[in-house]
């Protein structure tokens, strides 16, 4: 590069265009060339519907003979004809060029092996296509029942009096309750501390369960105010909706005076770190319990926006899991 236009920031920037140009192009190119392919899969999938009643033998056949005409291709297994076979049952040309030609194929495998409702299944689709989840993303918010997880009746917030309805509707989208924190093992009693050790070890897991566009800013963030220091627990930033979330962990239930204190550093990142181009910075408490009545009533009076939420660790399986997993000691009695 030469060194004078290196120096030159209009340069620079307009570099940084040109580099998004082709990033976007890019990613573009390989959405129209997946959903070209997924909407082929569609087509093969109703050509074999029509001739169900040849039975397994026929896509055995089918199988077999696609792979000797096109030796260098591997996606028509049996399995995957089968796969293609139930995308064409299931859903209509229109669903699959809208919604599922727009994530990997790999995503719609996994789906319709691991969620069976057709309506969970079509949300995690949405989501998928809507942030952009890699595979691994998408096995862990199925995994840990983010579709419960985001249910508009355990979120408890002041989000809709705090922040416009715009922001409102994001903001709580973004918000999950309980959080499964399953790479963090915290016995009875443990430590604030010690979760929050935990947690910044794993920051790869941390990152994935607050959700898409979270960046990680630090963990006992400091801020000067008067002269006077304060820490808070972890701070983030979600670059896709613009602003920066303050996160208070409880390793015991949550109490009315947490939201004060927690209000004093939403508005003090506000103060020190918001800039013009950033929303309202939004605090959430992380509680091993929580009472929805004691919090709502919390919540009236706070200044900030404001939620709270429960979190589970890998001891600790959710509600809807208890009686399905087996416990440490039906292990350890197999041995």
């Amino acid at each position: 590069m030469d060194e004078l236009l290196c120096n030159d920031a209009s340069y620079m920037e307009t570099l940084e265009r040109v580099k998004r140009e082709i990033s976007g192009a890019r990613s573009r190119a390989v959405l129209a060339v997946n959903s070209e392919v997924v909407c082929m899969y569609w087509r093969i999938g109703k050509l074999i519907d029509e001739h169900s009643e040849w039975g397994n033998r026929f896509i055995d056949s089918l199988s077999g003979d696609i792979r000797l005409a096109y030796p260098g291709i591997k996606v028509f297994s049996v399995r995957n004809l089968k796969y293609m076979l139930r995308l064409a049952r299931e859903y209509d040309l229109e669903f699959v060029q809208q919604l599922a030609a727009q994530i990997p194929w790999g995503h719609t495998m996994y789906l319709f092996d691991k969620v069976g409702d057709r309506d969970r299944r079509d949300w995690y689709m949405r989501k998928a296509a809507e942030h952009g989840w890699s595979r691994a993303t998408l096995m862990h918010q199925v995994s840990t029942g983010l579709f419960e997880r985001q249910s508009e009746v355990q979120k408890v917030t002041n989000f809709d009096r705090m922040l416009p309805p715009a922001d409102s509707e994001m903001v709580q989208e973004a918000l999950k309750d309980p959080y499964i924190f399953d790479f963090v093992t915290a016995n009875e009693g443990v430590e604030e501390k010690t979760l929050e050790d935990e947690m910044v070890r794993n920051i790869t897991g941390l990152l994935l369960e607050p959700g898409t566009g979270f960046a990680f800013m630090g963990r006992q963030y400091h801020l000067a105010v008067s002269g006077k220091d304060f820490y808070i627990d972890l701070l983030f930033y979600n670059t896709r909706l613009a602003r920066y979330f303050v996160i208070e962990l409880k390793a015991g239930e949550f109490r009315p005076e947490y939201t004060g204190k927690l209000g004093f550093y939403v508005a003090a990142v506000d103060g020190l770190l918001r800039n013009e181009h950033d929303g309202p910075t939004v605090g959430l408490l992380l509680c091993k319990t929580k009472d929805n009545t004691i919090v709502e009533y919390s919540l009236r009076s706070a200044s900030a926006p404001i939620g709270a939420s429960e979190y589970r660790t890998a001891d600790e399986p959710p509600e809807e899991m208890r009686g399905v997993l087996p416990t440490p000691e039906d292990i350890a009695s197999r041995v």
